[in-house]
Protein backbone atom coordinates (compact mmCIF):
# COMPACT_ATOMS: atom_id res chain seq x y z
CA UNK A 1 0.00 0.00 0.00
CA UNK A 2 2.85 2.39 0.91
CA UNK A 3 4.54 1.64 -2.44
CA UNK A 4 1.30 2.26 -4.33
CA UNK A 5 0.77 5.60 -2.57
CA UNK A 6 4.33 6.62 -3.27
CA UNK A 7 4.02 5.83 -6.97
CA UNK A 8 0.71 7.66 -7.16
CA UNK A 9 2.27 10.68 -5.46
CA UNK A 10 5.20 10.67 -7.86
CA UNK A 11 2.82 10.44 -10.82
CA UNK A 12 0.83 13.34 -9.44
CA UNK A 13 3.99 15.43 -9.10
CA UNK A 14 4.99 14.65 -12.69
CA UNK A 15 1.53 15.60 -13.93
CA UNK A 16 1.63 18.90 -12.03
CA UNK A 17 5.11 19.68 -13.35
CA UNK A 18 3.97 18.97 -16.91
CA UNK A 19 0.87 21.14 -16.44
CA UNK A 20 2.98 24.04 -15.16
CA UNK A 21 5.31 23.74 -18.15
CA UNK A 22 2.38 23.73 -20.55
CA UNK A 23 0.84 26.79 -18.86
CA UNK A 24 4.16 28.60 -19.05
CA UNK A 25 4.47 27.77 -22.75
CA UNK A 26 1.00 29.19 -23.42
CA UNK A 27 1.93 32.39 -21.55
CA UNK A 28 5.23 32.66 -23.41
CA UNK A 29 3.44 32.24 -26.74
CA UNK A 30 1.24 35.23 -25.87
CA UNK A 31 3.97 37.39 -24.39
CA UNK A 32 6.69 36.52 -26.90
CA UNK A 33 5.39 36.37 -30.47
CA UNK A 34 7.33 34.58 -33.17
CA UNK A 35 10.64 36.21 -34.06
CA UNK A 36 10.10 39.18 -36.36
CA UNK A 37 6.33 39.24 -35.81
CA UNK A 38 4.86 42.45 -34.33
CA UNK A 39 3.14 42.16 -30.96
CA UNK A 40 -0.62 42.18 -31.31
CA UNK A 41 -3.46 43.14 -29.02
CA UNK A 42 -5.66 40.16 -28.26
CA UNK A 43 -9.01 40.68 -30.06
CA UNK A 44 -10.78 39.62 -26.84
CA UNK A 45 -9.20 42.54 -24.97
CA UNK A 46 -12.00 45.05 -24.36
CA UNK A 47 -10.23 46.85 -21.50
CA UNK A 48 -7.21 48.51 -23.10
CA UNK A 49 -4.88 48.54 -26.10
CA UNK A 50 -2.00 46.68 -24.44
CA UNK A 51 -0.32 43.56 -25.74
CA UNK A 52 0.28 40.69 -23.32
CA UNK A 53 3.89 41.77 -22.89
CA UNK A 54 2.72 45.27 -21.92
CA UNK A 55 -0.26 44.16 -19.80
CA UNK A 56 1.25 41.51 -17.53
CA UNK A 57 4.00 43.66 -15.88
CA UNK A 58 1.40 46.29 -15.02
CA UNK A 59 -0.45 43.79 -12.80
CA UNK A 60 2.43 43.77 -10.30
CA UNK A 61 1.07 45.23 -7.06
CA UNK A 62 4.03 47.52 -6.29
CA UNK A 63 4.88 50.45 -8.54
CA UNK A 64 7.64 53.00 -8.02
CA UNK A 65 6.44 56.56 -8.40
CA UNK A 66 7.78 58.25 -11.50
CA UNK A 67 8.22 62.00 -11.78
CA UNK A 68 10.11 64.60 -13.78
CA UNK A 69 11.97 65.96 -10.76
CA UNK A 70 11.45 69.31 -9.04
CA UNK A 71 13.92 71.10 -11.31
CA UNK A 72 12.38 70.02 -14.62
CA UNK A 73 10.85 72.88 -16.66
CA UNK A 74 7.56 70.99 -16.96
CA UNK A 75 7.31 70.54 -13.19
CA UNK A 76 7.12 74.24 -12.30
CA UNK A 77 3.35 74.67 -12.65
CA UNK A 78 2.75 71.31 -10.95
CA UNK A 79 4.74 72.47 -7.90
CA UNK A 80 2.28 75.30 -7.25
CA UNK A 81 -0.30 72.78 -6.00
CA UNK A 82 0.16 71.57 -2.39
CA UNK A 83 -0.50 67.90 -3.21
CA UNK A 84 0.07 67.09 -6.90
CA UNK A 85 0.46 63.60 -8.27
CA UNK A 86 2.62 62.77 -11.25
CA UNK A 87 1.04 62.67 -14.69
CA UNK A 88 3.41 59.82 -15.55
CA UNK A 89 1.77 57.57 -12.94
CA UNK A 90 -1.68 58.61 -14.17
CA UNK A 91 -0.61 57.75 -17.72
CA UNK A 92 0.17 54.18 -16.63
CA UNK A 93 -3.30 53.84 -15.12
CA UNK A 94 -4.99 55.39 -18.15
CA UNK A 95 -3.22 53.01 -20.52
CA UNK A 96 -4.10 50.02 -18.33
CA UNK A 97 -7.79 50.81 -17.83
CA UNK A 98 -8.90 52.52 -21.05
CA UNK A 99 -8.50 52.54 -24.80
CA UNK A 100 -7.48 55.42 -27.10
CA UNK A 101 -10.44 57.73 -27.67
CA UNK A 102 -12.11 56.81 -24.36
CA UNK A 103 -13.40 59.40 -21.88
CA UNK A 104 -11.59 59.74 -18.53
CA UNK A 105 -13.01 61.63 -15.53
CA UNK A 106 -11.18 63.24 -12.59
CA UNK A 107 -13.53 64.84 -10.02
CA UNK A 108 -10.57 66.39 -8.13
CA UNK A 109 -8.68 67.92 -11.04
CA UNK A 110 -6.15 69.86 -8.98
CA UNK A 111 -3.34 71.03 -11.22
CA UNK A 112 -4.50 68.96 -14.22
CA UNK A 113 -2.22 65.90 -14.10
CA UNK A 114 -5.02 63.65 -15.37
CA UNK A 115 -5.90 65.97 -18.25
CA UNK A 116 -2.24 66.21 -19.26
CA UNK A 117 -1.94 62.42 -19.21
CA UNK A 118 -5.14 62.11 -21.27
CA UNK A 119 -3.84 64.57 -23.85
CA UNK A 120 -0.57 62.65 -24.20
CA UNK A 121 -2.26 59.22 -24.33
CA UNK A 122 -5.05 60.08 -26.79
CA UNK A 123 -7.98 60.08 -24.37
CA UNK A 124 -10.61 62.77 -23.81
CA UNK A 125 -10.44 64.14 -20.28
CA UNK A 126 -12.95 65.82 -18.00
CA UNK A 127 -11.65 67.45 -14.83
CA UNK A 128 -13.68 69.19 -12.11
CA UNK A 129 -11.95 71.68 -9.80
CA UNK A 130 -13.35 73.88 -7.02
CA UNK A 131 -10.48 76.39 -6.88
CA UNK A 132 -10.48 78.83 -9.85
CA UNK A 133 -6.72 79.36 -9.38
CA UNK A 134 -6.02 75.73 -10.24
CA UNK A 135 -8.46 75.79 -13.15
CA UNK A 136 -6.44 78.65 -14.62
CA UNK A 137 -3.15 76.86 -13.95
CA UNK A 138 -4.49 73.65 -15.54
CA UNK A 139 -5.28 75.50 -18.76
CA UNK A 140 -1.87 77.16 -18.68
CA UNK A 141 -0.18 73.82 -18.07
CA UNK A 142 -1.91 72.09 -20.98
CA UNK A 143 -0.99 74.97 -23.28
CA UNK A 144 2.69 74.97 -22.23
CA UNK A 145 3.39 71.28 -21.66
CA UNK A 146 1.31 69.54 -24.35
CA UNK A 147 2.29 70.44 -27.90
CA UNK A 148 -0.73 68.90 -29.58
CA UNK A 149 -3.52 66.46 -28.85
CA UNK A 150 -6.18 64.78 -30.94
CA UNK A 151 -8.61 64.64 -27.98
CA UNK A 152 -10.45 67.40 -26.14
CA UNK A 153 -9.54 68.20 -22.54
CA UNK A 154 -12.25 69.94 -20.53
CA UNK A 155 -11.80 71.48 -17.09
CA UNK A 156 -14.93 72.53 -15.19
CA UNK A 157 -14.74 75.05 -12.36
CA UNK A 158 -17.19 74.08 -9.64
CA UNK A 159 -18.17 71.76 -6.79
CA UNK A 160 -18.05 68.11 -7.88
CA UNK A 161 -21.12 67.39 -5.76
CA UNK A 162 -23.10 69.55 -8.18
CA UNK A 163 -21.09 69.41 -11.41
CA UNK A 164 -21.24 65.61 -11.61
CA UNK A 165 -25.04 65.79 -11.91
CA UNK A 166 -24.55 67.36 -15.34
CA UNK A 167 -22.70 64.33 -16.70
CA UNK A 168 -24.79 61.74 -18.49
CA UNK A 169 -25.16 58.33 -16.90
CA UNK A 170 -22.71 55.74 -18.28
CA UNK A 171 -20.82 58.36 -20.31
CA UNK A 172 -17.34 57.76 -18.85
CA UNK A 173 -14.92 54.88 -19.53
CA UNK A 174 -12.51 55.35 -16.61
CA UNK A 175 -12.32 57.42 -13.42
CA UNK A 176 -8.95 58.27 -11.89
CA UNK A 177 -8.30 60.77 -9.13
CA UNK A 178 -6.40 61.65 -5.97
CA UNK A 179 -8.84 63.23 -3.49
CA UNK A 180 -7.98 65.29 -0.41
CA UNK A 181 -6.64 63.23 2.49
CA UNK A 182 -9.05 64.82 4.96
CA UNK A 183 -7.59 68.04 6.46
CA UNK A 184 -3.98 66.89 6.84
CA UNK A 185 -2.71 69.90 4.88
CA UNK A 186 -3.78 72.07 7.82
CA UNK A 187 -1.04 70.47 9.91
CA UNK A 188 2.21 72.42 9.57
CA UNK A 189 5.10 69.97 10.09
CA UNK A 190 8.78 69.82 9.12
CA UNK A 191 7.88 68.99 5.52
CA UNK A 192 5.44 71.89 5.08
CA UNK A 193 7.90 74.36 6.57
CA UNK A 194 10.88 73.12 4.56
CA UNK A 195 9.28 72.35 1.19
CA UNK A 196 6.27 74.72 0.96
CA UNK A 197 6.35 77.74 3.27
CA UNK A 198 10.02 78.53 2.63
CA UNK A 199 9.27 78.75 -1.13
CA UNK A 200 6.02 80.73 -0.68
CA UNK A 201 3.94 77.88 -2.12
CA UNK A 202 0.35 76.93 -1.22
CA UNK A 203 0.10 74.71 1.84
CA UNK A 204 -3.62 73.88 1.54
CA UNK A 205 -6.15 73.54 -1.26
CA UNK A 206 -8.28 76.61 -0.48
CA UNK A 207 -10.20 78.49 2.21
CA UNK A 208 -13.53 77.54 0.62
CA UNK A 209 -15.95 75.96 3.12
CA UNK A 210 -17.10 73.59 0.36
CA UNK A 211 -13.58 72.17 0.06
CA UNK A 212 -13.42 68.63 1.48
CA UNK A 213 -9.95 69.44 2.79
CA UNK A 214 -11.51 71.93 5.22
CA UNK A 215 -13.95 69.52 6.90
CA UNK A 216 -13.10 69.02 10.59
CA UNK A 217 -14.97 65.77 11.25
CA UNK A 218 -13.36 62.69 9.65
CA UNK A 219 -16.63 60.72 9.37
CA UNK A 220 -18.39 63.66 7.69
CA UNK A 221 -15.43 64.02 5.31
CA UNK A 222 -15.56 60.33 4.44
CA UNK A 223 -19.30 60.44 3.75
CA UNK A 224 -18.99 63.56 1.56
CA UNK A 225 -16.14 61.98 -0.39
CA UNK A 226 -18.26 58.84 -0.81
CA UNK A 227 -21.11 60.93 -2.25
CA UNK A 228 -18.79 62.47 -4.87
CA UNK A 229 -17.19 59.19 -5.91
CA UNK A 230 -20.61 57.52 -5.87
CA UNK A 231 -21.79 60.12 -8.39
CA UNK A 232 -18.71 59.29 -10.46
CA UNK A 233 -19.97 55.71 -10.40
CA UNK A 234 -23.25 56.86 -11.94
CA UNK A 235 -21.32 58.49 -14.82
CA UNK A 236 -19.00 55.47 -15.15
CA UNK A 237 -20.11 52.70 -17.47
CA UNK A 238 -21.04 49.38 -15.80
CA UNK A 239 -18.09 47.02 -15.26
CA UNK A 240 -15.60 49.82 -15.95
CA UNK A 241 -12.91 50.76 -13.45
CA UNK A 242 -12.08 53.53 -11.01
CA UNK A 243 -8.56 54.14 -9.65
CA UNK A 244 -8.15 56.28 -6.54
CA UNK A 245 -4.72 57.35 -5.29
CA UNK A 246 -4.76 57.79 -1.50
CA UNK A 247 -2.48 57.66 1.51
CA UNK A 248 -2.97 56.65 5.12
CA UNK A 249 -2.01 59.32 7.64
CA UNK A 250 -1.70 60.27 11.30
CA UNK A 251 -4.18 62.34 13.28
CA UNK A 252 -2.10 63.32 16.31
CA UNK A 253 -1.06 59.94 17.80
CA UNK A 254 -3.73 57.93 15.94
CA UNK A 255 -2.94 56.21 12.64
CA UNK A 256 -5.82 56.49 10.15
CA UNK A 257 -6.21 53.67 7.59
CA UNK A 258 -7.83 55.96 5.05
CA UNK A 259 -7.54 53.48 2.19
CA UNK A 260 -9.52 50.86 4.11
CA UNK A 261 -12.15 53.31 5.38
CA UNK A 262 -12.73 54.67 1.87
CA UNK A 263 -13.03 51.17 0.39
CA UNK A 264 -15.80 50.32 2.86
CA UNK A 265 -17.57 53.62 2.19
CA UNK A 266 -17.56 53.10 -1.59
CA UNK A 267 -19.06 49.61 -1.29
CA UNK A 268 -22.34 51.42 -0.56
CA UNK A 269 -22.26 52.70 -4.16
CA UNK A 270 -21.60 49.33 -5.84
CA UNK A 271 -17.93 50.19 -6.32
CA UNK A 272 -16.17 46.93 -5.47
CA UNK A 273 -12.48 46.60 -4.69
CA UNK A 274 -10.58 44.48 -7.22
CA UNK A 275 -7.08 45.06 -5.91
CA UNK A 276 -4.54 47.41 -4.39
CA UNK A 277 -1.30 48.83 -5.69
CA UNK A 278 1.41 50.23 -3.46
CA UNK A 279 2.97 53.32 -5.04
CA UNK A 280 6.45 53.58 -3.54
CA UNK A 281 7.67 57.19 -3.22
CA UNK A 282 11.40 56.62 -3.16
CA UNK A 283 12.23 60.29 -3.77
CA UNK A 284 10.69 61.59 -0.51
CA UNK A 285 12.88 63.05 2.19
CA UNK A 286 13.12 61.58 5.68
CA UNK A 287 12.13 63.76 8.65
CA UNK A 288 12.80 63.20 12.38
CA UNK A 289 9.19 62.58 13.34
CA UNK A 290 8.91 61.39 16.95
CA UNK A 291 12.65 61.29 17.65
CA UNK A 292 13.79 60.62 20.35
CA UNK A 293 10.52 59.96 22.18
CA UNK A 294 8.20 57.74 20.12
CA UNK A 295 7.81 55.79 16.90
CA UNK A 296 6.26 57.92 14.15
CA UNK A 297 6.51 56.57 10.59
CA UNK A 298 7.84 58.39 7.56
CA UNK A 299 5.10 57.38 5.13
CA UNK A 300 6.79 56.81 1.78
CA UNK A 301 4.03 55.15 -0.19
CA UNK A 302 0.51 55.68 -1.42
CA UNK A 303 -2.19 53.18 -2.27
CA UNK A 304 -4.02 52.93 -5.57
CA UNK A 305 -7.48 51.50 -5.00
CA UNK A 306 -8.69 49.60 -8.07
CA UNK A 307 -12.49 49.40 -8.01
CA UNK A 308 -14.99 48.07 -10.53
CA UNK A 309 -18.44 49.52 -11.12
CA UNK A 310 -20.99 46.81 -10.34
CA UNK A 311 -23.98 49.07 -10.94
CA UNK A 312 -26.54 47.28 -13.09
Amino acid sequence: MKKLLKNTSEGSKEAKTKARRNAQKVADDHVQPAEGAPAKVDPRNKLNALTAREWIPETVTVWTQRGLGAGHPDAQIERQHPAPFSFTDVSRLIKLFSKPGDVVLDPFNGIGSTLKACALEGRSGVGIELNPKYVKLTKERLKKEVQSSSCEQKVIQGDSRLALDDLQQSSVDFVVTSPPYWNILHKVDHKAKQERQSHDLDTKYSDNKKDLGNIDDYRVFLEELGVILGKCGRALKPKKYMAIIVSDFRDKSKFIMFHADLTLELAKYNLELRGLKVLYQRHKKIFPYGYPYAYVPNIHHQYILILQNERK
